[in-house]
């Protein structure tokens, strides 16, 4: 009987034909020509021991995505070319894909090169670049066309390049490479009709709220619809400044997802693999009626021999973290993306930490927790051996044993105060840099205020006061407090962070050369109304998997307030704007929507967000004209605001995002048609 059961076995895995994928997510930096090989090196180590046949790594994989105008130079065509050079001995036994730029014909083509057994192969060129948003793809590469095939010299070789099937064994490999799953026409569609078994998607595809579930549906939808198995990679971490990628690798088959990798992982490289059933995807599709193979066109398919191992059939089984179902996905995805943002521009720029100028308000409250939280979270993925070797340059010659150590030593707050500053002020940012475990510091800097205050007197020959100069006198507190925490930086070679956050950048509600200043500003891509959302929840619940930060309950119970005129005129931020939700819901409607200002008040009378203010027509008009005005004058600030992360597909950054005039007619015509309030 067990010999009989044996044979049926074996007719059951000769009736299946297994095979192993795998997709590699890969912290990549732009031109940083060792670090990226080392890490395709890694995933195709991985690959391997995962007894991977295929292995899929993202888009521009080699140079890194983000090299901008670099991708013009000569060289580094030439330096990618040499790197695939000494990427190919080690693919012995596999077949893997690589991504990198092309120099053919007069133009720069973004391919990915396939290498089978150690044999270079060919190269599948992307037919639609992304352009909208902060891609930038046709200034520097061209879309190659579609159903034609060139030939790409190469030494003393002949490579085939262009829209090409590849025939490694008897596995029909086609390519999607990232934007070509976005468009209704996929180039998946004439793939699949050409007798493609599986779909491969090198991406780079940056990290946005809610991007993951639409990927899923593309992946998903692709590999049922087309009877396919479909690898998707993507690129991870902080890149090349701006751009944060998650992560994300998934493995469907016919419509079921095998397997989605984990996103946000502080390490270099992340392979996950599912085993498939090839024998599977042709049975869906020959049962399809709709599905009318190509056969008059063959040219375009490239062969190699390539013997695939035999593998023990498993039940896969997709597990996701379990932060990914949680009800605060916002909350958890931010938090997550901005603190592994951090993480990556610290050791990539190799500063020694961050220095954080801490008001006691809510927005360098949240810079100050992210900052503290990169290091738990990076503790939890790859331990504190890990986190000690990511950030060996920032950690060298300090004694640190542990997490806590480690941010007293690389997160520094500064609370700096002037006669109009608040014990309530001072007393929240010592909470919160207690609460988050960073060395505090204060600075009196009123004496600073005074000094100019009187220099500028003098040449004026009258004394400045609050009734004539308000602005001025405001602004003078927030610039005198940026040479001590720069100094302070220098010093100790540690980045600025900056803090202003989006609503504050729409309207201008800032000091230039004051609280804009840093390096960086992490969290100048989100809205005031959700950061005290995400101040909340942080102080009462937290991601999964850490804890709750009960300081910030000194800051939630605050009103948001700039605190630079006198206490007894109690200042807010909302007083001097409007109330941040409807900014936020006014600036989505004007610069999202490109609204005009009747539009929006038709729009938002009704809104739920304006009745709970209580708001009349006459206060929405006031509130609607001040932000035009506002947006219109500062379009000169927010082209100077620190380097931004992408968080959000609303952002405001002028130079990857939301393009404005500097001079402008400020909306003027539209707002006379509001009539006066």
């Amino acid at each position: 009987m067990g010999r009989g059961l044996a044979d049926w076995t074996n007719r059951v895995a000769w009736a299946m034909k297994l095979i192993k994928l795998a997709a590699a997510a890969l912290n990549q930096t732009p031109l940083d020509w060792n670090g990226n090989q080392a890490n395709i090196l890694e995933a195709i180590r991985q690959a391997r021991i995962q007894q991977a046949s295929i292995l899929c790594c993202p888009e521009l994989c080699i140079t890194g995505y983000g090299c901008e105008d670099a991708f013009q130079a000569a060289g580094v065509h030439e330096t990618a070319l040499e790197i695939l050079a000494e990427i190919i001995p080690a693919t012995e036994g596999l077949v893997v894909c690589v991504g990198l730029p092309l120099y053919f014909g007069g133009g720069l083509f973004n391919v990915a090169a396939v290498i089978s057994n150690g044999q270079l192969i060919g190269f599948a060129a992307k037919q639609n670049l992304a352009g909208d948003g902060l891609h930038y793809e046709p200034r520097w590469f061209k879309a190659w066309p579609p159903g034609k095939v060139a030939e790409f010299q190469w030494g003393d070789e002949s490579y085939p390049l262009g829209d090409l099937i590849f025939q490694c064994g008897d596995v029909r490999l086609g390519f999607e490479i990232c934007e070509d799953a976005w468009v209704g026409n996929r180039p998946g569609n004439a793939l699949a009709r050409r007798g493609a078994d599986v779909l491969l998607n090198p991406s780079a595809s940056h990290f946005a709220f809610g991007k993951h579930h639409v990927r899923q549906r593309f992946v998903l939808e692709g590999s049922r619809a087309l009877n396919v198995s479909y690898v998707y990679a993507n690129m991870l971490g902080n890149e090349a400044g701006r751009t944060i990628y998650d992560g994300d690798t998934m493995i469907a088959s016919v419509g079921e997802m095998l397997v989605s990798g984990p996103r946000f992982s502080y390490q270099d490289c992340v392979v996950s693999s599912a085993l498939i059933d090839l024998q599977k995807t042709r049975l869906a599709r020959e049962r399809q009626d709709s599905y009318s193979p190509q056969l008059d066109d063959q040219d375009g398919v490239v062969y190699c021999d390539l013997d695939y191992p035999d593998v023990p059939p498993n039940v896969t089984t997709c597990e996701v973290q379990p932060w990914e179902s949680s009800a605060q996905l916002k909350e958890e995805e931010f938090t997550r993306a901005v603190a592994l943002g951090l993480f990556d521009y610290m050791r990539k720029s190799r500063s020694h930490g961050f220095v954080i100028s801490l008001s006691g308000g809510a927005d360098s409250a949240a810079v100050a927790t992210l900052a503290a939280l990169m290091l738990h979270f990076a503790q939890q993925d790859i331990g504190f051996d890990g986190l000690q070797i990511r950030l060996n340059n920032a950690l060298a010659g300090l004694a640190v044993k542990d997490v806590p150590d480690c941010i007293a030593a690389l997160v520094w707050c500064i609370y700096q105060g002037t006669r109009n500053s608040s014990d309530v002020t001072r007393e929240a940012a010592e909470c919160v840099a207690r609460s988050i475990g960073a060395t505090f510091h204060t600075l009196d800097v009123d004496s600073f205020v005074n000094d100019y205050t009187h220099s500028v007197s003098a040449v004026l020959g009258r004394d400045l006061q609050w009734d004539t100069d308000d602005l001025a006198l405001q602004n003078i507190q927030a610039r005198v407090r940026a040479p001590g925490v720069w100094m302070l930086a220098n010093v100790r070679n540690a980045l600025l962070l900056a803090t202003s956050n989006r609503s504050e950048a729409a309207v201008g509600y800032t000091t230039m050369d004051g609280d804009t200043c840093g390096g960086i500003a992490p969290i100048a891509g989100i809205d005031k109304a959700f950061l005290r959302q995400w101040l909340r929840w942080m102080e009462t619940e937290g991601p999964q998997g850490l804890f709750p930060i009960e300081g910030l309950k000194q800051v939630n119970v605050q009103q948001p307030t700039a605190e630079l005129r006198p206490a007894a005129e109690m200042q807010t931020d909302e007083s001097d704007l409007m109330p941040y939700d409807v900014l936020d819901l006014i600036e989505r409607l004007a610069i999202r929507d490109k609204m005009m200002p009747v539009e929006i008040l038709c729009q938002i009378a009704e809104h739920p967000v304006v009745q709970a203010h209580g708001a009349s027509q006459e206060e929405l008009i006031v509130w609607i004209k001040r932000f035009f005005r506002l947006w219109s004058r500062n379009q000169w600030k927010r082209e100077r605001f620190a380097p931004s992360f992408h968080v959000d597909d609303e952002n405001l950054d002028p130079r990857t995002w939301c393009r404005f005039p500097i001079l402008s007619g400020g909306f003027e015509r539209e707002l006379e048609k509001l009539g006066d309030p």
